[in-house]
Parts: C-alpha cells; sequence; structure tokens
C-alpha cells in the first residue's frame, strides 16, 4: 500500500520550517501532496501560481535525496476534502509550540469526525526554525528587514523584489 501524506498551507512565503517539515514527512510517506490553500476572500502576498512555483523549486533537493515523490496542487475549501481527493491516508502538520499543539489538536478532532480513514501525524519542527512563521516573515520584508535567516536564498530574492514593489 503506498503511503500518501497531505500537508496544507498558505505557503506565503514557503519558509525555511515549511521545508524542515516537508524534508521531515518524507521519511514517512511514498509520497507527499503539498496543498496550497487558495481562499479567494484574502490577498496573499505572492499569487497562487507564484507559491506553486516557489514550493517545486523548494521540494527539488529534498525530492532528490529523499526519493519520496512530492507533488505540489492548490485547492480551495476544507484541507480534509482536498487530503480525500488526492488519496491520501495521512494528514501531515507541523508544530512549533503548545499553541500549535492545542489548536492542531482540535483540528485533527474535527478532520477525524469528517474523514475517520485519515489519520493526523504531527511533526515536531526542528529546533532552528520552531520560530518561523510566515506572517512574520512577510512583516520583516515588507517593514524593510532582513528576512534572509528564516527563507531560502531563492525565496529572498523573491520577497525582495515584493518588498520594492510595495515601497
Amino acid at each position: 500500500m503506498t503511503r500518501i501524506g497531505f500537508y496544507s498551507g498558505s505557503f506565503d512565503p514557503v519558509t525555511l520550517g515549511h521545508t524542515d517539515v516537508i524534508r521531515r514527512a518524507t521519511g514517512l510517506l511514498d509520497k507527499l501532496v503539498i496543498g496550497i490553500g487558495v481562499n479567494p476572500g484574502k490577498a496573499p502576498l505572492f499569487d497562487d501560481a507564484e507559491r506553486v512555483a516557489m514550493l517545486k523549486e523548494e521540494v527539488l533537493a529534498i525530492t532528490a535525496a529523499t526519493k519520496t515523490k512530492i507533488e505540489v496542487v492548490t485547492f480551495s475549501g476544507l484541507a480534509v476534502d482536498a487530503a480525500r481527493a488526492n488519496k491520501a491516508s495521512i494528514i501531515i502538520r507541523g508544530l512549533r509550540d503548545g499553541t500549535d499543539f492545542d489548536y492542531e489538536m482540535q483540528m485533527a478532532g474535527m478532520n477525524g469526525e469528517m474523514a475517520p480513514e485519515i489519520q493526523t501525524v504531527y511533526v515536531a519542527a526542528s529546533p532552528a526554525v520552531r520560530h518561523i512563521a510566515a506572517n512574520l516573515v512577510r512583516a520583516v520584508a515588507m517593514m524593510g528587514g532582513d528576512p534572509s535567516p528564516f527563507v531560502s536564498a531563492s525565496v529572498l530574492k523573491r520577497l525582495k523584489a515584493k518588498a520594492r514593489k510595495q515601497s
């Protein structure tokens, strides 16, 4: 049986925290589907196509190193429905701290009621990236700070370009 996992988020932008979870989750799976949540009511810094392109670029080295198949998709609606649509039996969730854990436990309970065939697996973020949150990375970049400790060189270049356009 192929173990397929679904890891969802806004990935606006993809951070070193995200790639840490992705890298570690691949050790548990045969295939990882990364779902970029699209909410028409929200205006992300990066559009859908940019986020897909960023993630595809970021996971190339992970795929090569782990031999785990990684696919990047967009979805709207419930993540549990997107997981089911992508034939995932596991939802991957990254945990940074106790606040994340409390929220994620509630989400896992709700998802378990809606899709009992899908299990939630938590991947604790590595200590070096536990403090990274995409919303804070965006804020640092847009306010002229240096987000380089939190993102790859490729994402940094994209963030700087966005910051220049905004100013």
